[in-house]
């Protein structure tokens, strides 16, 4: 690369200090991180039209949580690609690059929601837009980001490579941290109340064919439940809202968010510099050969291609996909999640505010566990940091399920303290598997290659990004579907219809359109009927703990790289 992109510019100088290299690498982190916030967009990306609750022609949670998966699937194909190219052209070329996919990926997006929320595109096509945009595009510059510092900082500190492995990816898990409070502000800043119509007792509605909820002069409204209000982007009244008054607010904070976060990277990327060929710490001795073996530390180096031939390399890749898979898709909803298990059962501690908070703090656990179990890696070995990973996470998945259906049962803080206790604990872990990972490539596969065997590896993060939302989706889809069925029948058919506007036997499309919801189901269920809102998680929970067990025994089959793979002394 010429001028001011030529790796030969970027190679540190006699008396460099190699602590200024993390600052650059933790502001790259700290904006591509974000993502990890995505629970913050939801509210109001499914509630484009409506604003107060979601309209009949505004995306589901579904299509919307497709678009972070998408994200996830496309960082981890840019990495795997992006590995063997930093090699190439150095840091620097690729950190640019990164600032302008996530920061263009954003105001794309941001363009396909001002399609949809002005009606110029169908839903269908804008939703493509924000696919194309924060999804694809964003998504490369996540890849792109990622892994730009690690290889970088892992050579400055070969004497912690826990350590430098921590810090390159700290920024990635705290990046919710700050932006979770930032977006939640931006979309507040340009949101705009719909028009308030009144109590639904009050207006006569009517619905139509397509289970449409219509006023007097019909225009679509949408019907705001007592229960529903603090599911409100901003909370306000009970009752009806027309469709189409008011403003999100979410496209708005997409744009501010993709020129602020292009700027911090491009800054950030211009500030990497690399060390010399054969540069090491002064007064660091490597360790012997003894100490290397106990830790299963490799002092010989495996080749790019060769590493994918080893079976090492495929069993660290499931250690790696399903710890992802287990904490990713909660990530996805950690918001939404929050409130759905505890809102009904502990409305008056948990609301709109106390479940970002609780997005926020996921963030601060998942960039300290970074940080510490990558440097305790140091110490433990790779091997049996993991494996404390899956035992702990097992028992941790478990509980969510008992301490939601113990709520439901006895309201009870204890099981709040609980939730959020054994969830922070599991995003340690979880930021701690990805900091640890590259480390764990060194050891095994030593540090000449370990770039691009790290992006190879990140392809396990789009596999993940794929199973773990699409996990929760489906199968919180299917036990709501079910519980809206299972509500349905125990209401009254007159009451029913008189409710709603059309027969119970019209239910399915009265779902479809958004007009039947779980909690305007209990505000007409005989009394001292069970929500079964809190218990939607349960059974993905369930099958997060499964994986984790899979991934135990994946780590536990790690043994030494055979030597045939290592490279000779004149490779």
């Amino acid at each position: 690369m010429p001028g001011i992109f030529s790796k030969n510019r970027i190679v540190a100088g006699e008396n460099f200090n190699r602590w200024k290299v993390p600052v650059a690498s933790v502001a790259i982190h700290l904006c591509i991180g974000s993502v990890y916030a995505w629970s913050i967009f939801n509210p109001a990306l499914i509630k484009v039209h409506g604003v107060a609750a979601s309209a009949a022609g505004d995306w589901t949670e579904k299509q919307a949580l497709l678009t972070y998966t998408l994200a996830i699937v496309f960082l981890g194909l840019s990495a795997a690609f992006a590995g063997r190219w930093l090699e190439r052209v150095g840091p620097r070329v690729v950190g640019t690059v990164a600032a302008v996919c996530w920061g263009g990926g954003f105001l794309l997006g941001g363009l396909g929601i001002w399609l949809h929320q002005t009606g110029a595109l169908p839903p269908g096509q804008a939703l493509w837009l924000l696919y194309l945009g924060y999804g694809v595009l964003g998504g490369c510059g996540l890849g792109l980001g990622y892994v730009s510092p690690v290889s970088t900082l892992i050579r400055w500190f070969p004497d912690r490579r826990g350590m430098a492995a921590g810090m390159a990816i700290m920024g990635f898990g705290g990046g919710a941290m700050i932006g979770a409070p930032l977006k939640e502000w931006l979309i507040q800043k340009f949101h705009r109340a719909p028009e308030y119509l009144g109590k639904a007792t009050d207006i006569v509605l009517k619905t139509n064919a397509d289970g449409v909820r219509l006023d007097e002069q019909g225009r679509e409204v949408v019907v705001v439940a007592a229960d529903e209000v603090q599911r409100m982007i901003v909370p306000g009244d009970a009752g009806v809202y027309l469709v189409g008054s008011g403003n999100a607010g979410i496209m708005e904070a997409f744009l501010v968010l993709g020129v602020l976060y292009f700027v911090v990277m491009i800054v950030a990327a211009f500030s990497y510099r690399i060390p010399k060929p054969g540069w090491q710490p002064e007064d660091w001795t490597p360790p012997s050969e003894e100490q290397s073996e106990k830790k299963m530390i490799s002092t010989a180096n495996v080749g790019l291609n060769q590493a994918m031939k080893t079976p090492q390399f495929y069993l660290v890749w499931i250690v790696l996909c399903f710890n992802v898979t287990a904490g990713i898709g909660v990530l996805g909803v950690a918001k939404t999640m929050m409130t759905d298990i505890f809102q009904t059962t502990l409305p008056h501690i948990v609301d709109g505010a106390f479940a970002a908070t609780f997005v926020i703090l996921i963030s601060v656990f998942n960039m300290v566990g970074r940080f510490f179990w990558a440097s305790a890696s140091d110490w433990l070995g790779r091997k049996t940091t993991y494996t404390i990973f899956f035992v702990l996470g097992i028992a941790l998945y478990l509980s969510i399920p008992f301490s939601a259906q113990m709520v439901s049962a006895s309201q009870a803080v204890v099981w709040l303290v609980t939730f959020y206790a054994a969830t922070m604990i599991i995003f340690t872990m979880y930021g701690g598997g990805f900091a640890t990972v590259p480390a764990y490539l060194a050891d095994l596969f030593g540090t000449k290659y370990v770039g691009g065997i790290h992006g190879r590896l990140l392809t396990a993060w789009s596999t993940a990004g794929v199973l773990g939302p699409m996990a929760i989706a489906v199968l919180k889809d299917r036990t709501r579907l079910g519980a809206i069925e299972d509500l349905a029948a125990k209401v009254d058919a007159e009451k029913f219809a008189a409710t709603f506007g059309q027969p119970i036997t019209e239910l399915k499309t009265l779902v479809e359109a958004k007009t039947v919801t779980i909690a305007k189901l209990m505000e007409i269920v005989p009394a001292g009927t069970t929500d079964p809102t809190p218990t939607l998680y349960n059974t993905t929970m369930y099958l997060m703990a499964g994986l984790l067990a899979l991934a135990l025994i994946a780590n536990l089959s790690i043994k030494p790289v055979a030597s045939k793979h290592h490279l000779s002394d004149e490779t």
